[in-house]
């Protein structure tokens, strides 16, 4: 089951006063099942510069998919299981969706994960650790540190027995 996360949203009332619209557990919470990541859903514009305009809850009866709209940003938090339960979760699934916009490559010899984006995307590690594999290369990211990914061709591997929480806000970008 996935961790819960509080969200607490602001907006305007009729007279243009600011005020707290939501606050309680995030609604779009989507857990793929066990030894999948699960994705919290936070929030999602669908144009930039984005509308503060309304109140209405942009994730509220959505699907949930990897790539924010074109113009637009998502915000969500993904618990990432060890690779012991995940790596398996991966084959038993198709994750590769070109017409939203990433292709997953299971296939890779390094890791099932690897997928790209066209998005630029600020990686923030919450709790646990996890590393970030590149084409060439990897990383050990622990709690706090922080990743800018560019639209590149990346995995997440978390070669631990805990689960390890990463929030990401990710932007759409032009493809390489």
């Amino acid at each position: 089951m996935p961790r819960p996360f509080r969200r607490v949203v602001t907006g305007h009332d009729a007279k243009g006063r600011s005020i707290f619209v939501a606050d309680g557990p995030a609604p779009a919470v989507f857990d793929r099942g066990p030894g999948a990541t699960a994705v919290t859903e936070f929030w999602e514009t669908g144009t930039t510069p984005a509308s503060n305009a309304g109140n209405d809850d942009p994730t509220a009866g959505g699907q949930q998919r990897l790539p924010p709209p074109k113009n637009g940003s998502k915000f969500r938090v993904v618990e990432y299981p060890p690779d012991s339960k995940r790596v398996a979760a991966l084959h038993g699934v198709s994750h590769d969706n070109k017409s939203e916009g990433y292709v997953r490559d299971l296939a890779n010899k390094r890791h099932p994960g690897f997928h790209k984006t066209a998005t630029i995307d600020y990686a923030i590690v919450l709790s646990g650790e996890i590393y970030a594999l590149m084409d060439e290369g990897e990383v050990l990211l622990k709690a706090g540190d922080v990743l800018i990914q560019r639209g590149t061709s990346h995995a997440w591997s978390n070669r631990t027995e805990a689960p390890c929480c990463i929030a990401f806000v990710l932007i759409d970008a032009e493809p390489v």
